[in-house]
C-alpha cells in the first residue's frame, strides 16, 4: 500500500470544522426547493462554482446564504446525519463539530427545540448508523460584542450551550472575521461559559496577528486556538504555546485559500510542529474551500514532507486534545494505534 492510501484509510478525528460549512451542494439545493428559499444558483455545478472563496465578504455571503436553507428540524437532522457519512467515508470515528446558534436563533428566528432537537437526531443516527461521535462547541458570532452592535447574541449563544450540555454541547467558540472584533470584548460570555463547564474554543491568529491568540489566552482561557497560525510572528508566543501545551486547530488550505499564506511553502506548519506546539490538523469548511479532511490530511506528506511516524502523531492529537473524557480517549487511542499498526504491514 503506497503512502497516500495508507493516509486514506488511517482513522482520524476532526476538531473544527463549522456544520454549516460542511453542507453538500446537492443538500443545499434540495433544501432550498422544499423551504422556497432563493439561491444565486441551480445546478451542483453552480453551486460548486459559486462555493469557490473569492474573498471574505463572498464567504459571508455564501454562508449565510447556505444557513438560511435550513428551516425545519428535519432539514437540521439531515445535514447533520450527511456529515456524518461524509466523516465515516474518511474513517474519522470523532468530530468536535462548530455550530452558530445565534445566527439560526436570533437572526433567523428558529425555535432551540426545532435546531437543536433536528441536531440531536442527527447526531443520535450518526453513531448509530456510522460509528461516528459528534459533539458540539456553540460559537459567538463577532458582530455581537460589549460596545458593538447589540450583545443579544452572544447572550443567546450562551444560555443555548448551556442548555445543550447534556446532548453534546462541550464548547464555546468565537467566529466571524478577526478585525476590528478583540477577543477581549467577548471575556463576560466566556466567562459565563467556562463557568457552566464549557470549553474555551475561539478563534485567533488567522486574519489577525499574535495579539488575538494572547487575547484569546488571556481574557478567554483558551484551551485550544481555532487556526492561531500567525503565533508563529511572536517568538515569546510561540514558547508560551509550547511551554503549555496549547494546542492549535490548523487547516492548511482555508489559511491559502483566505490568502494568509500565498501557498503550502510559505505555511508555518513545520516550524509551529518543530517548535513543540501541539496541532491538530482540520477542513474548517469542507465545501467551501474546496478541500476535505482527507485532502488536509494527505498534505501533510505531499506539501510538507512528513513521514508517518509524524501523521500519525498529528491524528492521535486529534483525540488527545479533544474534549472527550480521559476514558474515552484511552478507548479511542487504543483503537487509533492498534489500526495504525495493522496499516503499517501493508505499507509499500
Amino acid at each position: 500500500m503506497p503512502i497516500d492510501k495508507y493516509l486514506l484509510a488511517a482513522p482520524k478525528a476532526e476538531l473544527h470544522v463549522h456544520l454549516e460549512g460542511a453542507i453538500r451542494p446537492e443538500t443545499l439545493l434540495k433544501l432550498a426547493e422544499r423551504n422556497n428559499r432563493e439561491l444565486p444558483v441551480k445546478t451542483v455545478a453552480e453551486a460548486q462554482k459559486w462555493f469557490a472563496f473569492r474573498d471574505f465578504p463572498h464567504f459571508v455571503e455564501v454562508y449565510v446564504s447556505i444557513s438560511r436553507c435550513l428551516q425545519t428540524s428535519e432539514d437540521y437532522e439531515l445535514v447533520v446525519y450527511e456529515f456524518a457519512e461524509t466523516m465515516a467515508q474518511q474513517h474519522v470515528r470523532y468530530a468536535e463539530v462548530t455550530f452558530s446558534a445565534c445566527f439560526h436563533g436570533i437572526i433567523k428566528g428558529i425555535t432551540f427545540d426545532t435546531y437543536f432537537g433536528g441536531l440531536t437526531r442527527g447526531r443520535e443516527r450518526a453513531r448509530r448508523d456510522f460509528g461516528v461521535e459528534i459533539n458540539w462547541i456553540f460559537d459567538i458570532v463577532r458582530d455581537a460584542a460589549k460596545g458593538y452592535g447589540d450583545s443579544k447574541r452572544a447572550d443567546y449563544t450562551v444560555k443555548v450551550a448551556v442548555e445543550g450540555m447534556q446532548n453534546g454541547v462541550i464548547g464555546i467558540g468565537l467566529g466571524g472575521y478577526e478585525t476590528g472584533f478583540p477577543p477581549q470584548w467577548f471575556k463576560p460570555w466566556f466567562e459565563q461559559a467556562r463557568a457552566a463547564g464549557l470549553h474555551s474554543v475561539p478563534h485567533a491568529g488567522e486574519v489577525s496577528g499574535p495579539e488575538s491568540v494572547w487575547g484569546a489566552i488571556r481574557e478567554l482561557g483558551a484551551e485550544r486556538i481555532g487556526h492561531g497560525v500567525r503565533s508563529i510572528e511572536d517568538p515569546a508566543l510561540i514558547d508560551y504555546l509550547a511551554e503549555n501545551q496549547i494546542p492549535l486547530e490548523v487547516s492548511p488550505t482555508s489559511n491559502i485559500r483566505l490568502g494568509i499564506y500565498p501557498d503550502y511553502k510559505h505555511h508555518p506548519l513545520p516550524q509551529l510542529l518543530a517548535a513543540g506546539i501541539p496541532l491538530t490538523i482540520n477542513s474548517d469548511d469542507p465545501p467551501l474551500f474546496n478541500t476535505t479532511l482527507n485532502t488536509e490530511i494527505g498534505l501533510l506528506h505531499s506539501a510538507f514532507q512528513l513521514d508517518v511516524a509524524s501523521i500519525n502523531q498529528l491524528l492521535l492529537n486529534g483525540i488527545r486534545h479533544s474534549f472527550l473524557t480521559p476514558e474515552r480517549k484511552q478507548v479511542l487511542l487504543a483503537e487509533f494505534e492498534s489500526e495504525f499498526d495493522r496499516l503499517k504491514e501493508t505499507l509499500s
